[in-house]
């Protein structure tokens, strides 16, 4: 559909090969992090390595990336946008979630400290906050009928979100119609932080 964009495939945790493969592309006008793993495990169980993989996928890839993208912006002094994915997980507290649940605390308060030493270079940084979404990964952790019925019963719309749902709200904060908007959390959730 954007026969303009070409992927990077390579391992976000992997520090050297992100610098310079994000660092050999650009320039950069818009940035959506979306990169994220769910090992999920009770509080008690966390392993050191589901601990170690998901802060560097999910909290040290987004900072990185970030600070490679938004260097060329502020370099070509054109203002820019970025999007972190974040979820409805970083605002409640879910069973067998700590370290997911953690990870995107820490990535909503990273969006929000971005945004504030970001906005004088005209550079925007949210995160859109989903449910669970229907993707590969969604599809995984929430298969099990029992454990996906108590959380569909918890979400006042009744269901989860489909990927759309959170592309266009993605779409919508990359774009001049939302300008005034930065350091915001858009909850893409069907209600569920409000039941």
């Amino acid at each position: 559909q954007c026969p303009g964009i070409e992927p990077l495939c390579l391992d976000l945790a992997d520090w050297d090969a992100t610098e310079a493969a994000v660092g050999a592309a650009g320039p950069f006008e818009l940035l959506v992090n979306n990169a994220a793993v769910a090992v999920l495990q009770p509080f008690l169980e966390v392993t050191r390595a589901a601990l170690q993989r998901s802060l560097d996928v999910n909290l040290q890839a987004v900072l990185h990336v970030s600070q490679i993208v938004a260097r060329q912006m502020i370099a070509q002094g054109v203002p820019g946008a970025i999007v972190n994915v974040s979820s409805q997980a970083s605002q409640r507290a879910l069973r067998d979630h700590a370290v997911y649940c953690s990870t995107k605390s820490a990535l909503d308060m990273l969006s929000k400290v971005m945004a504030m030493e970001l906005g004088p270079h005209k550079i925007r940084v949210n995160t859109v906050n989903p449910t669970v979404v229907m993707t590969d990964m969604g599809r995984i952790n929430w298969s099990d009928p029992q454990k996906s019925a108590a959380m569909i019963s918890r979400i006042p719309l009744g269901k989860f979100a489909e990927v759309d749902d959170v592309v266009n709200s993605i779409l919508f904060l990359l774009s001049d119609k939302s300008a005034m908007t930065t350091g915001s959390s858009l909850m893409v959730d069907g209600g569920f932080l409000v039941s």
